[in-house]
């Protein structure tokens, strides 16, 4: 028999790298059913069993509607894995921790993989796995991606919870009493009129209900061949539910942002109790950086300088390396008219063939190969130093003010700058 297991976590934590060792050659890619997103699996051997291991399109959460979130949430649910492996990053485990608790309303057949522990050591950081472990009633392992002794333990862990018989759901996060009392009523509605749903894992289907989160609802009934809303009692349920938030002054939107702030006001208490920190020159030179570049005085100055000269470096320092290249093809250009009148072609053939095509075409690559030859390495360079979510965080605000996503502000500096 093989046992199905799912790395995931967020980019950019070494997820594919621990995949990579685990599997070696015996892996395959391709692309998910109706999805353009790739996936890729592949076969591990552990005490004599096979582990068929599917590496989930990296992902900071399951809430929200992009092709990576969805197949991570349905992959859980409907796909039935014995295990989820969340990896999680050592150097900045509360932005992780949002993803684990996400993943833990859903089930508790989950082993936490803390990466990069090398990193965090010399950043001087140290997580108390043992202490983690026991906030979130789940095994964590401490791993180190290249070092197979690490990856070792993680297996061992992960195939502990899947000879495991234990289905008893943990859920690590309580909302308020409001929304808590508002989960019981449509939960015990549920009990009673869908027995047997999946993995018994009635809360999370009561909070996504009391959500009104159409999509994910969509997706249970497809999957599940089950009509929820077309119930009147869970419908009835919901009503009561929806008008006691109502009573106690909590809307749709503060619903969701009470939910999500929860999440995260957790993550950062957790990620308190179990790190502690030693000081370096290095640690305490990252956060005088830190303040200069995101204080409410300097981050936003500092951020239009930088755009400043970004925008004067791509622009104006791409003109020489555009009129060079413009001159090469003027001069190919001419080469080839020679070439054309030496071989009698027709004007016609030669309006298409060079007026046309080939001048276009150089045109385009003389103008716009300069500006991206010169922007995009900078704004990898941005992106690997770490300037670029820094930046995100000092427009989050102002973003949040016009109701946009909070990955808004990431995407609208990578929009405008292209």
């Amino acid at each position: 028999m093989i046992i199905q297991l799912q790395l995931l976590g967020n980019p950019n934590v070494g997820k594919s790298t621990i995949f990579n060792n685990l599997t070696g050659l015996h892996q395959h890619t391709g692309n998910w059913p109706g999805k353009t997103v790739s996936n890729a699996s592949g076969i591990s051997k552990f005490n004599n069993k096979d582990f068929l291991l599917v590496d989930i399109p990296g992902t900071y959460s399951i809430m929200s509607n992009s092709q990576e979130e969805e197949i991570a949430r349905d992959y859980i649910c409907f796909g039935n894995p014995d295990c989820t492996v969340i990896v999680v990053d050592a150097t900045c485990l509360e932005r992780n921790l949002n993803l684990v608790y996400q993943i833990l309303e859903i089930t508790n057949k989950v082993v936490v993989c803390v990466n990069l522990l090398d990193e965090a050591k010399k950043k001087g950081i140290t997580i108390k796995l043992d202490r983690l472990s026991a906030h979130l009633g789940v095994p964590v392992v401490g791993t180190i991606a290249r070092k197979k002794k690490t990856l070792f333990k993680l297996m061992s862990s992960v195939y502990n919870i899947c000879i495991s018989q234990n289905n008893t759901f943990t859920h690590p996060i309580s909302y308020n009493k409001t929304i808590e009392n508002c989960i019981s009523i449509i939960q015990n509605q549920l009990i009673d009129s869908i027995p047997n749903l999946f993995n018994n894992n009635y809360r999370w289907l009561s909070l996504k209900l009391l959500e009104n989160n159409y999509k994910i609802i969509d997706s249970i009934e497809t999957h599940l061949n089950i009509k929820l809303l077309n119930n009147p009692h869970i419908n009835n349920s919901i009503d009561v539910a929806n008008n006691l938030l109502l009573e106690n002054g909590i809307t749709s939107n503060i619903l969701k942002n009470t939910i999500v702030s929860t999440i995260l006001f957790r993550s950062e208490e957790i990620t308190i109790e179990v790190t502690e920190y030693t000081k370096n020159k290095h640690t305490e030179l990252m956060v005088k950086i830190d303040k200069l570049l995101t204080s409410k005085l300097t981050g936003i100055p500092i951020m239009f300088l930088f755009f400043a000269f970004i925008f004067w470096l791509t622009i104006v320092g791409s003109n020489y390396p555009s009129k060079f290249l413009s001159n090469i093809f003027e001069i190919l250009e001419n080469k080839l008219l020679i070439l054309f009148n030496t071989i009698h072609s027709p004007n016609w053939l030669t309006s298409i063939l060079i007026s046309g095509m080939y001048r276009t075409l150089s045109w385009i690559i003389s103008v716009m190969l300069p500006p991206m030859a010169i922007f995009f390495p900078l704004f990898t360079i941005l992106e690997d130093s770490g300037y670029l979510p820094r930046i995100a965080f000092n427009l989050d605000c102002i973003f949040q003010k016009a109701n946009t996503s909070r990955k808004a502000g990431l995407n609208n500096v990578y929009g405008v700058w292209v």
